[in-house]
This record gives structure tokens, sequence and C-alpha cells, in this order.
């Protein structure tokens, strides 16, 4: 117990210090990575891992997924990432989709947050409902 929690408390640590204004650095993280690989500590790996996992997690929260059952115009993309950023802010990659399965409108996933305003969603619910 009292190892993972060390783990876990290290990997925090070296997150906090790849933190550049907020946002992670991409050169810190690889520097991070590098030096803790020719480190010849017991549980480096253990480390790297949880460390690996909270990137991970910083990396899904700063990416959205837009997906539509048909292509959005220009002005309707335009809409959707100025409304994005408004609620996750700034420094938000933005992808967009099409899925043909979602019928119609528009599901939204950022990190772990999901906002489906699909036909299919509407079904499902329906269809749970019965």
């Amino acid at each position: 117990m009292a190892t993972n929690k060390r783990v876990r408390r290290t990997a925090g640590q070296l997150f906090r210090l790849c933190m550049v204004n907020g946002s992670l650095d991409e050169a810190r993280v690889r520097q991070t990575v590098a030096g803790a690989t020719q480190s010849k500590r017991r549980g480096v790996l253990a480390v790297l891992q949880q460390f690996q996992r909270l990137v991970r997690l910083d990396r899904d929260r700063h990416s959205a997924r837009i997906e539509s059952a048909v292509p959005l115009p220009d002005a309707s993309r335009a809409d959707l990432v100025e409304t994005v950023a408004r609620l996750y802010g700034p420094g938000l990659e933005t992808s967009f989709a099409e899925n043909s399965a979602l019928i119609g409108g528009v599901r939204l996933q950022v990190g772990s947050d999901v906002y489906d305003g699909s036909v299919r969603a509407k079904l499902d619910a329906i269809e749970a409902g019965l």
C-alpha cells in the first residue's frame, strides 16, 4: 500500500514538473522519461506507468472529438469549435468525424465527458424506457 502511494506521489511530482503555464510541455515530458529510463532506481517502471497514465489523461482532457452523421458545414464547425473552447478553455485540439450510425445530430467527447445529442441516443433512450 505504501509503495503504491509513493509511486503515485512521485509520478504526480514528475507530472507537475512538466507543466509550463498550466499546460503540459512535451519537451519536458520527453526529458523526464529519458532521465527516468536511464535511472537505475528500483520501481522506476511503476512510476513511469503512472506518469504515462497522467499524461494520457491530460491529453484526453485537451482534445475534443465531434462526430456527426453527415459532414458539417464550415460555419457549423467554427461555431462548435468556439463553443467547446469557451466551455473547456483555449488550446483544445478539435477533430471532426462522420458516423452514419448516429442518424442525425452531433456527439461530442472531451476527455471522459460525452454530450450526445444524436438521434441514435434518443432512440436508445426511448427503447430503454419501454
